[in-house]
């Protein structure tokens, strides 16, 4: 989704440099680089897969901040301490293949839903968001967090901060519950995990700009199964309570003339 909206900015308006800007003109900063993450929820290996992003500013005015790990959202309630709107993400699959054992699919899902996000001051913001899976898991999933925020308008911005992860039952189960024909495939337990938090996470991230026009951004997070996706015969025997991922990539600020 976010990508699709990084690939049309950038057709329409590469050649146009970053450099002053009226009101009415829009920056627009694309980035494209590369991550590690888990091969699926609760792996013990990880897997090479792109790492884009998008931001959009009007005139002169610093960039939104966004962490890491945000969910694609879209402002409609907006103001200078609270935002608020639908939100998106997708969530990837994960196939026997990925965990080496026919513990069961769990095909590539889009989850849609909401966001809210209020600063407490320029360098503290909490954020909740809440998803629900359109085919795939079909399970609800939400994320509550809080950054601490230290930034030189566009120069450098880093961040870091916990996050509290949960779902409900069908996520859960779609993840790390043991159904019969994975249960009689494999040997492992049956196993029906509930809803509630499933994870604690910290996540950090830093972008900065060498030039007006070139600039780099990162992320590392390290997130931890709790509850019953601990507990989970698939993540025991296969995967990993421990889940790391980190990225690298260069970013590239044009300017939309109006």
């Amino acid at each position: 989704m976010k990508l699709l909206l990084i690939a049309g900015a950038a057709v329409v308006v590469a050649s146009n440099p970053a450099r002053a800007q009226d009101g009415d003109d829009y920056r627009v900063r694309v980035g494209l680089g590369a991550q590690l993450r888990p091969e699926f929820k609760g792996a013990e290996d990880t897997e090479v897969a792109p790492l884009w992003d998008l931001d959009i500013a009007r005139g002169s005015n610093p960039f939104r901040f966004e962490a890491p790990d945000d969910s694609f959202g879209i402002r409609l309630i907006s103001g200078k301490k609270f935002a608020a709107g639908p939100a998106a993400n997708i969530e990837s699959s994960r196939k026997n293949s990925d965990v080496g054992a026919p513990v069961g699919k769990v095909p590539t899902t889009i989850e849609a839903g909401a966001f809210a996000e209020f600063y407490a001051s320029d360098s503290f913001r909490l954020r909740g968001e809440i998803l629900k899976g359109i085919g795939g898991h079909k399970g609800l999933v939400s994320a509550v967090g809080a950054d601490y925020i230290v930034r030189d308008a566009d120069r450098y911005v880093f961040s870091v901060g916990p996050r509290l992860l949960l779902s409900d039952g069908r996520y859960q189960r779609a993840f790390f519950g043991v159904d019969a024909p994975a249960a009689a495939a494999t040997g492992l337990p049956l196993y029906r995990p509930d809803g509630g938090l499933h994870a604690v996470a910290l996540t950090s991230g830093l972008s900065y700009q060498f030039s007006p026009q070139f600039g780099l951004f990162g992320f590392a997070r390290y997130e931890r199964l709790v509850g019953d996706a601990a507990k989970s015969p698939i993540i025991r025997e296969f995967g990993s309570r421990n889940q790391l991922s980190g990225g690298l990539g260069l970013s590239y600020t044009f300017t939309i003339r109006r």
